[in-house]
């Protein structure tokens, strides 16, 4: 049974050319020098805060390796004991408790597995993940984190849509890091629901 008060959001990181990644996977980009003074402070506490909402994260594989990286070179797991769900058909290390991974269908995974137990659920990474995300109208959010460098090519945020997702523009702001940040509803035909 759906729990309707669940929400999938799916939240990503690009560059303003709309890349999450380089085609190798790397991330580097993603350390940036801009500053912009009119832009607000990213509050610790309010970061803290704002994370204890989120109830599990949904990724791919490859984001989940790019995880495991981070950690290996000392930047900790970014998603805490948070249940952390990984969708893949590859045999990839399971390194804490919390990690599960799934290689069944998204939407009855979705649908009858985490929605009866998650209130918010976040997809964290990847242009496939997403995507199929939005195809299957799993989604009820979009968050999209652009940041200030431009990279030319690399791993799209959104792969191969094969329609035209409507959205409605709920929040914009713009951090001292140079960081904008947008927080779209995804908007469903007249009389339309979230895929079940």
């Amino acid at each position: 049974m759906t729990n309707p008060d669940s929400r999938v959001t799916i939240h990503m990181a690009a560059s303003l050319d709309g890349f999450i990644a380089r085609r190798d996977g790397r991330v580097d980009w993603m350390e940036t020098s801009d500053e912009f003074a009119g832009g607000e402070s990213m509050d610790p506490a309010y970061v803290e805060a704002f994370l204890k909402t989120i109830d599990c994260y949904v990724m791919g594989s490859r984001t989940y390796e790019t995880a495991l990286n981070f950690e290996a070179k000392g930047s900790g797991w970014a998603y805490g004991d948070k249940p952390v769900f990984v969708l893949t058909r590859r045999d990839l290390p399971r390194t804490r408790e919390t990690v599960e991974f799934h290689a069944g269908e998204l939407a009855l995974f979705v649908n009858e597995r985490l929605r009866p137990r998650f209130r918010s659920i976040w997809f964290a990474g990847g242009g496939v993940a997403a995507a199929e995300c939005l195809r299957l109208g799993l989604a009820d959010e979009v968050r999209y984190s652009i940041l200030p460098v431009l990279i030319g090519d690399g791993i799209q945020f959104f792969e191969k849509l094969d329609r035209d997702i409507a959205l409605h523009l709920t929040e914009v702001k713009a951090y001292k890091s140079g960081t904008v940040a947008l927080r779209y509803e995804v908007r469903r035909p007249r009389g339309g629901s979230r895929s079940v």
